[in-house]
Order: structure tokens, then sequence, then C-alpha cells
């Protein structure tokens, strides 16, 4: 009961602590909610158009909510390279930054299953997923077992920051014994949300641009590059806005680990691009549909060819020390390279699976305004919940949200 009573509490505290605020603060809530207000609206006119609302057909059926969930499933994944040097490593270094990545982690994976939802059509189909009332297809479906992975992050990411504020909200200090094995499985579980992602492409034989022994390894590599990136421009604008000081050695760590999964990224960008173009076959098609237009077809274009150089910029700043040590050229460095990965990972990754077709057919793909809308709001969701989550975090740190007995 008790127990029950300081959750209540907890509950009634971070509610009032989310709806006080700055000027700017209040703005920006405002902003996301007027985003996923937009969101919504689009949503409602796919649902009631249903999928012929956006650009995707027959022919191209993954589109921009795919994407964008393949990248998120990145993101939410590169929450482990933050969690791992702290609670299994013990790098007090990394501790004041790993709740807000665990947070940022939990609000990706929320985003993530909302595009899941956008794609599907509507939620009315979302009960054969459901183990025992729907078709499951367990093991043999590669999509059950992405079900099961990002769920079971979600749970992780949710339970073991939630143990540690709950006891710090209570003035008591968390148990080692109790969130460190819960830990050291969400290190494992991260590696596996995005192996299977990448699994669930790269099975596919009929899209040979996917069938890729690299793909899995370098799913991880990009998303230990973006991820911690969006981390650092994160604590960036918490160390601007808030009382919460993240030291600058934390932030240097991470670009160092951003560094490192960006230079690995980029040399296997470069030997995929050998393999499809040294010795091109019929296979290599879609790459070149990619990179250089196919039969008067270039739509992607404009995308790749801004996010290759994107990509190669930020690595060489972050190779340099004496750039990485600068916090400006830090921060820029990180913008683009997230930027150029969501590109990359995205546009770059999905679509071009689907051209050409199995018969040779180019049907390209634009993303028309509803799905422009449904995306801008899903993220909007997924800033507003980081907000709410990392205010809620930040308070309880700084010792200024405390249970009153």
């Amino acid at each position: 009961m008790r127990r029950l009573k300081v959750f209540k509490s907890l509950v009634k505290d971070s509610l009032n602590t989310t709806t006080h605020g700055s000027k700017k603060y209040h703005i920006w809530m405002a902003f996301l909610t007027f985003m996923m207000l937009v969101g919504m609206y689009c949503y409602s006119v796919q649902l009631d158009q249903g999928l012929s609302a956006t650009g995707m057909t027959d022919r191209v059926s993954w589109g921009l909510y795919i994407s964008n969930f393949t990248f998120l499933v990145g993101v939410a994944a590169a929450a482990v390279m933050l969690v791992m040097p702290t609670y299994v490593l013990k790098d007090i270094d990394f501790k004041q930054a790993v709740l807000i990545g665990e947070g940022l982690a939990v609000a990706a994976l929320i985003m993530c299953l909302a595009f899941v939802i956008a794609d599907m059509g509507g939620p009315s189909v979302l009960w054969h997923m459901i183990p025992g009332i729907g078709v499951f297809n367990f093991p043999n479906s590669m999509l059950t077992w992405d079900v099961l992975v990002l769920n079971g992050y979600l749970f992780l990411n949710l339970t073991i920051p939630f143990y540690i504020l709950f006891r710090h909200y209570q003035g008591k200090k968390s148990k080692s014994s109790v969130y460190v094995p819960g830990a050291i499985l969400s290190v494992f579980w991260a590696v596996a949300i995005h192996l299977v992602t990448a699994f669930l492409y790269q099975g596919l034989q009929a899209r040979p641009f996917w069938n890729n022994a690299l793909l899995g390894p370098r799913f991880l590599a990009s998303a230990f590059a973006a991820g911690p990136a969006l981390i650092i421009l994160v604590l960036a604008v918490i160390r601007a806005f808030t009382a919460f000081k993240i030291e600058d050695k934390t932030i240097k760590k991470i670009a160092m680990v951003v560094t490192v999964a960006a230079q690995i990224n980029l040399i296997m960008l470069i030997s995929e691009l050998f393999k499809e173009f040294y010795a091109p076959t019929h296979h290599s098609e879609s790459a070149y549909y990619l990179f250089f237009g196919l039969n008067g077809k270039d739509a992607l274009l404009p995308w790749i060819w801004t996010a290759i150089p994107l990509n190669v910029l930020a690595t060489v700043l972050l190779t340099f020390h004496k750039f990485r040590n600068n916090f400006k050229i830090l921060f820029f460095s990180c913008f683009i390279l997230f930027i150029a990965i969501w590109i990359e990972k995205g546009f770059g990754l999905i679509v071009p699976g689907f051209i050409p077709g199995p018969y040779g057919k180019i049907a390209e793909y634009t993303p028309t305004g509803i799905e422009i809308g449904v995306t801008l709001g899903i993220w909007a969701l997924g800033a507003f919940v980081f907000t709410i989550l990392a205010k809620t975090a930040i308070n309880i740190e700084l010792g200024k949200l405390r249970y009153k007995k």
C-alpha cells in the first residue's frame, strides 16, 4: 500500500512539474501539440481514404513510414552505448547522461510502434499481431521476432529508469542488484532489436538490394553513430536550458563513440559501393537507380547525393581531435551526421529495394502531404513524450521532486 501511495504522489508531482515551466517551455510544448494535431488530422484522412492517400502502391509498399521506423530502431538501440559503460563498466562519466539516453530510447520506440500502426493502415488490424488471438506465426515470421524484441526493449527501458527514479524520488539509493541484471540484458537486447530488423529485410531473396550479408553490421554501425549524435544534441539543449549540468568530459566520451561508429559506417558504405559497382550484375540495378538514376527515373538522386557528402564531412570533422573538442563544430557535425544517416538509412535503403520490381518495372515513389503530416505528427509525439520524461527525471535527480511523507 505504501508503494502505491508513493506512486500516486509521483504521478501527481510529475503532472505538476510537466505543466509548469518557462515561457520557452510552454511555446515548445504548444508547438509539439499543434504538430500532433496536424498529424492526427492527416491520419484521419488516411483512415477515411485508406493507404491510397499515401504515395505507396502495390509496387512500392513501404515508404516514409517504414523508413522512419527503420531509422528510429537504431536511435532506440543507441541507448546501450550509455547503459553499458554506466551500469556494467561503472564509468561514472556517463552517469549523468544515461537516464536521458534511456528516455530517448523510450520515445524512439513509441515512435517506432506509431509508424508501424500508420503503415498498417489503421489500428483495427493490430489484433493480427496478438499471440493466441491473431495469426502470430511465431517463430517462422521475422515480423513476429521484431514485435517481441521491440516491445521487450521498450519494457526494459521503462522499468530500469523507473525503478532508479522511484527510489531517488523517495530519497533512497537504488540497489544495483535489482537493476544491473536488467541493464546487462538490455545490452544484448539492443543489439537484437537492430539485427532482427536487418534480418527482416535481409531475408527477402526477391529484393537483392537488401539481400546483403553486411546489412546487419551496418545497421549497428549507423545506429551507434546517429543515436549518440542525437543524444549529444539533446544534452547540449539540456545544458543550455536547465540546471542539470552535463560535464564536458561526458559529451567528449560520447563524441568518441560517435566518431568510431561513423568511421566504421563509412568504411562499410565504401565496401557496399565497391560490391555494387566494381563488378555489377542485374542485381545492381537498384543501386544504380539510387545513385545515378535508371531509365530516366531519378527521384532519389537529390536525397542520396545530399546524404553522402554530409556523411563524409561529418566523419572527417569528428575524426580530428581539434575539431571534435570544439563544441560548436561537434554539435554541427552531429547534426549533419544525424540527417545524413536518416536519409541514407531511410529513403536510401527502403525505397530502392522495390525499384525496379521483380519484373523489371520502375515505379517511383514520392510521399504525399498526408504521409508527411502523419510523420511530423509522430516525431512531435516522440519529442513530447521525451520532454515529459526528461523534465520529470531531471527534477528528481536535482532533488526538486521528492516524496513528502
